[in-house]
């Protein structure tokens, strides 16, 4: 007989954890893992050798993935015209995580950049049609800070725009 859960949540899992979907999970799987440096935790093929549902660590975040399955209403990016999500990894040197993962297929969409949160950030789609904000934590910064960096930062994309 199955035991009683001990908590709501599962020993490893937060409470917020996103799925994915995405076109050949199996390749997108050994892909987190050599250009973002995630862990295969588990997967579970389905009879006619689809992925229906693995899990990966990345640091002390889940994700969850599997393949598209329309029939289910599981889409990949490719199949709807993009992805209106964007998926935030927080890594101890963006720089080279991003560097990575560009030299294994990733297209930059914006380097790391120091950014007026506090961030040192950076932007990537990946080959799966995904998109990532990769980004290492630098300087702790007041509310007041950022709004200062955050009207700082508008008034030089006005700028730039108008250039």
């Amino acid at each position: 007989m199955p035991t009683k859960a001990k908590h709501y949540i599962p020993e490893g899992y937060t409470s917020l954890t996103p799925y994915i979907v995405v076109r050949d999970a199996a390749r997108a799987i050994e892909w987190y893992s050599k250009a973002l440096g995630a862990k295969e935790i588990m997967r579970m093929p389905t009879p006619d050798g689809r992925i229906g549902h693995a899990e990966m660590q990345f640091g002390n975040a889940r994700l969850m993935l599997g393949d598209e399955f329309p029939e289910q209403g599981a889409r990949a990016p490719q199949t709807v015209g993009g992805s209106p999500v964007h998926i935030f990894l927080y890594c101890e040197n963006v720089d080279a995580t991003f560097k990575n993962a560009v030299a294994n297929g990733a297209t930059s969409r914006m380097p790391p950049t120091d950014m007026f949160w506090g961030d040192r950030y950076g932007k990537l789609g990946d080959p799966f049609g995904h998109e990532w904000g990769l980004a290492t934590h630098t300087t702790d910064c007041t509310e007041e800070e950022m709004a200062k960096g955050a009207e700082e930062w508008a008034a030089a994309s006005v700028k730039k725009a108008s250039a």
